[in-house]
């Protein structure tokens, strides 16, 4: 007798430790830590909301309308940087790749609890020290090389080694181990200074070539010879310091930094503006007091007729209705979508997020590594600027009238949920 009252009691001991204290035995659900917590806005990104894009050209212009014919589509929320990524950010980028390097080489780690080690940021590195030089010398090109008469750091060196996770070929085959899934990368990220001479014959575009990546006075322009590759490359490094920081303060992560899709851009230059043609509106391109709302190649090609010769401050001129700057002119932007003519298709793509995304490899035809720009650029006449307009270059050139910008997306802000009160700040 006494053993079963015995084994009655551990009985409702083990069902009273099964419920949640408070619940009172009811379906309550297990709670998030970190249901109610809201993460910071990323520095220098103003928030798009959610909404209903009808892309493409108006009716009115028929023979454009053949390419990118007019769709309605439903669109998440994101952030977007409000410029174009300047001289300074992408800056940030190729110093870090080079003092990890430095780091690695000079042997400056630290242990971590699992026995792995990491690179000490602690630790400085003074560049100008002859000792630090000579220990790094396989990074610098001797002064009798250089073309100046003077050792100077070599910046093909910089490469950025990282590893990508295909999320998406992982959820296609669930059979597979995840391992089948991780590549590592490695890529030079250095812009492509000689843009500027290449790319024009017979002008005299040295000093430019020369200054514009690493001059001050430049800084606040946007970066120009980046390729898709390493716009991809910076989205990757953007995220992994964010992630880093997050982490280290014990704070909730979420969401990855990435070039925008076309529908993306399209939505976010609009700035709420149904089918106007540029992201002030239109028709025009210049205000009541004729003076240009963009820059670009006015007229004949009175380039410095809009206030820039060549490209201008990523914030210039007057912003959307979003808060975001030179979505039409001064650069043309990187998306990440594969340029195919079909993409406007209704019976191709979904009208929820529309994206039309594939992998490039290294043996796809020239054909296949074609990009979708937008917005136009500093070299392009009036009708490039217009936010329908669908261009495209390959993803491995670099050009010195194209740049990029970055969105980052939270998934309960962009479907709606806890959006953001205050988008412009």
């Amino acid at each position: 007798m006494r053993k079963h009252s015995l084994s009655i009691a551990v009985g409702a001991m083990l069902l009273a430790s099964c419920g949640k204290p408070g619940s009172q035995g009811q379906l309550v659900g297990a709670q998030n830590t970190n249901a109610n917590y809201r993460p910071p806005t990323p520095i220098g990104m103003v928030w798009v909301p959610p909404g209903y894009l009808r892309t493409g050209y108006s009716d009115q212009d028929v023979n454009n309308a053949l390419d990118a014919e007019v769709r309605n589509v439903q669109m998440q929320g994101f952030y977007m940087d409000a410029t174009e990524i300047t001289n300074a950010e992408y800056r940030q980028f190729t110093n870090w790749v080079r003092d990890s390097i430095a780091h690695t080489q000079l042997q400056h780690f630290v242990d971590n609890e699992d026995g792995s080690q990491k690179i000490d940021w602690k630790q400085k590195i003074n560049w100008k020290d002859q000792d630090i030089q000579d220990q790094l010398m396989n990074l610098y090109i001797p002064a009798e090389q250089s073309g100046w008469g003077k050792k100077e750091f070599d910046n093909s060196k910089l490469v950025y080694k990282f590893r990508i996770y295909d999320y998406e070929e992982s959820a296609r085959n669930p059979d597979k181990p995840r391992t089948d899934f991780i590549a590592d990368k490695s890529l030079n990220i250095y812009p492509d200074t000689t843009v500027w001479i290449r790319q024009f014959n017979y002008s005299n575009n040295e000093p430019i070539a020369k200054h514009y990546n690493s001059d001050g006075t430049f800084n606040e322009y946007p970066v120009v010879g980046v390729n898709y590759f390493q716009a991809k490359a910076f989205a990757h490094w953007r995220t992994l310091l964010w992630k880093n920081d997050r982490e280290s303060r014990k704070q909730y992560f979420e969401g990855e930094f990435d070039l925008p899709n076309e529908s993306q851009w399209e939505w976010a230059a609009r700035g709420g503006r149904e089918l106007s043609p540029y992201p002030w509106g239109g028709p025009y391109i210049a205000n009541q007091k004729g003076c240009y709302l963009a820059n670009f190649k006015p007229g004949r090609g009175d380039y410095a007729a809009d206030g820039g010769l060549y490209t201008t401050r990523a914030d210039a001129y007057w912003a959307n209705d979003y808060g975001l700057y030179n979505m039409s002119g001064n650069v043309a932007e990187w998306t990440r979508t594969v340029y195919t003519v079909s993409a406007y298709d209704r019976n191709f793509l979904s009208d929820m997020n529309p994206d039309v995304n594939i992998k490039i490899r290294e043996n796809d035809p020239q054909w296949m590594r074609r990009i979708v720009v937008k917005g136009g650029s500093w070299r392009d006449p009036a009708p490039f600027l217009q936010i329908q307009n669908r261009d495209y270059e390959f993803a491995d050139t670099a050009k010195a009238y194209i740049g990029f910008r970055l969105i980052y997306q939270r998934v309960g802000e962009s479907i709606g949920i806890n959006q953001p009160r205050v988008s412009r700040n």
